[in-house]
């Protein structure tokens, strides 16, 4: 089975390794899957379907269609 490091869950999800770090040290992220440890460093991996059900199940930021955002910024 192949896993994704920090690195690889920023390519499938289409945003920087930081910010998957940052979810790590928020406790956002899903457990690991795997983790490899050889006393200096700790290496997380997680499986592509461990990312997949975790983005398929976040929620999503309300955000107005742009027509509605125009209207909205008009009116200030």
């Amino acid at each position: 089975m192949t896993y994704l490091a920090a690195g690889g869950v920023a390519k499938r999800l289409g945003i920087s390794p930081n910010t998957v770090r940052g979810y790590v040290q928020k406790g956002l992220m899903p457990p690991p899957d795997v983790v490899l440890d050889d006393g200096t460093r700790r290496l997380r991996g997680w499986a592509a379907e461990t990312i997949d059900a975790w983005q398929a199940q976040r929620p999503r930021p309300r955000v107005a269609p742009p027509a509605q955002r125009a209207s909205e910024e008009a009116d200030q």
